[in-house]
């Protein structure tokens, strides 16, 4: 086994490491004590022992035999590289030393000699008691120059290997992990010293928790759970303003951003539906629904139609669902060359445009071939949308990660224009749900999408969809946001939310 773990001890994969400094033109020098050897001064000399192995320097003179005497001299307790090779101390094949390092781990990176024969054995992710010991089996100059904040970091060669030790700070969670790369070939040594995981009963039905996903990075999650039974669920907010949450429910146990919203209007993006009442049409991508404790999301089912002023019903495509005739509710170019828009304010057509048109905010539009005409400026146009089957309570966001315990996501399944909702690391916010009826509101330090499907399909979830993520990302538990947010610009208003309550 490579390397061998002499004390248990975390490791993840981050940005590659940097190399350690070293004076330009200087030779490498290595302390004594890291070499096993025992120093003895007398009479204008050095002497160097270990296990009878002795080398003398003789100060004006230089190196005593069987040493070369023009071998480069010692400073101090420090010896030349090249001393130590000679004396025959390491005979293990050289790699070079990078490191990287931050508040949560220590990356160590030895770039392997070019036709070593050694294969290193990869580690899988295990924990260790906040010290860590490892022999190394190569020669690795420079491990005692790396200095990381906060950890004690310690290096000795031996003929054969390194042997490396490393205290963490206390009252952490600790995991390592090692792997190799090539081309070139190096070993990489990730260790973790982690924030502790931690859990508090909110009240009766519902735990709050900050843990560990490892992606295979670690991202801290933050969740409040409501056991079956216990909670009860409500959308919040209004169309067209944006606000902090706890500003939308003041009373709510906790709140959970929404789903998507166009910045400048602030008009919602999607399904949007309270107490049966739509507040804003389906724009085309999955949408959590609720009634009482039943909860399940999936892309909408709707049928949408237009009334013409003869009384002629006409099935029409609604938003990203396009068809010959299309509704756009959503501010912003609608329509396509070679057609048509009718610009409708409630159910009367305003003005006739060429497409692509830019619609306004207040307003809806049909899209139309501009050979086939339906009506006239003046004229009635009525929007009618049925959603199959009906439901208390939605609101669309997307994309879709779990349905019925199996990891659903995929980034083409659903549409989005702007790809960061389906590829970017960001902050993550999602609803989740256990087959028995326990309801989670999740949202996570940066990561991908596709990690927070397979991380909640490792949790054993039934089902789970993102909602809006980036500095949208909110968790909020009794009036306190839970989760780092905002940085400079603080915490950023949105158009809707969730708000949980205990059921009574």
């Amino acid at each position: 086994m490579w390397p061998r773990l002499l004390a248990t001890g975390v490791l993840g994969l981050m940005a590659y490491a940097q190399p350690l400094p070293a004076p330009e033109g200087s030779p490498v020098m290595l302390p004594a004590g890291k070499l096993g050897l025992e120093v003895v001064q007398e009479n204008g000399a050095l002497t160097f022992r270990k296990n009878g192995l002795e080398f003398t320097y003789v100060e004006g003179i230089g190196w005593a035999p069987p040493l070369d005497a023009n071998l480069p001299p010692p400073q101090g307790l420090l010896l030349p590289l090249a001393v130590v090779r000679a004396a025959g101390l390491v005979s293990a094949p050289e790699a070079r030393v990078r490191f990287s390092v931050d508040e949560r781990r220590l990356r160590l990176v030895l770039e392997l000699p070019e036709g070593d024969g050694v294969q290193p054995a990869p580690t899988d992710l295990a924990p260790y008691p906040g010290r860590l010991e490892l022999s190394l089996p190569y020669f690795a100059p420079g491990l005692e120059g790396v200095r990381p904040l906060g950890v004690e970091l310690a290096a000795r060669y031996e003929a054969q290997s390194t042997l490396l030790s490393l205290q963490a700070p206390p009252g952490r969670l600790y995991r390592y992990r090692s792997f190799v790369l090539s081309n070139p070939r190096r070993y990489v040594l990730d260790v973790y010293y982690l924030e502790p995981e931690r859990e508090e009963a909110v009240q009766p039905g519902f735990r709050y928790r900050e843990l560990w996903a490892w992606t295979p990075e670690p991202v801290r999650m933050y969740w409040l759970e409501a056991l079956p039974g216990r909670w009860r669920l409500e959308p919040v907010g209004r169309p067209g303003e944006r606000r902090v949450l706890p500003e939308m429910a003041p009373g709510a146990l906790a709140l959970l951003n929404g789903g998507y919203f166009d910045g400048p209007t602030g008009t919602p993006i999607g399904l949007w539906v309270r107490g049966g009442v739509p507040l804003s049409l389906p724009f085309g991508r999955s949408a959590l629904f609720w009634q009482d404790d039943a909860v399940f999301a999936g892309l909408p089912r709707f049928t949408a139609s237009v009334q013409l002023a003869d009384g002629r019903t006409l099935r029409v495509g609604l938003n990203l669902a396009r068809a010959r005739y299309t509704v756009h509710t959503l501010p912003g170019l609608v329509g396509r060359a070679g057609e048509g828009v009718y610009l409708v304010q409630g159910e009367q057509i305003m003005a006739t445009y060429p497409a692509p048109y830019e619609l306004p905010e207040g307003f809806w539009a049909l899209s139309f071939p501009a050979e086939e005409p339906l009506a006239r400026t003046g004229e009635t146009l009525r929007l009618l949308v049925n959603l199959e089957p009906p439901t208390s309570h939605a609101l669309e966001a997307g994309p879709l990660l779990l349905q019925g315990g199996v990891n659903v996501f995929s980034p083409t399944a659903e549409p989005f224009r702007d790809r960061a909702p389906v590829e970017a690391q960001a902050a993550q916010s999602a609803v989740a749900w256990t087959q028995a009826g326990a309801l989670y509101f999740i949202v996570t330090e940066p990561m991908r999408p596709e990690a927070l499907a397979r991380t909640l399909q490792e949790l054993g979830f039934w089902g789970a969809i993102r909602m809006d993520g980036g500095g949208s990302a909110q968790l909020w538990v009794r009036g306190q946001l839970k989760n780092p947010n905002g940085g400079l610009l603080g915490v950023r208003p949105v158009v809707s939310g969730l708000a949980l309550y205990p059921k009574p």
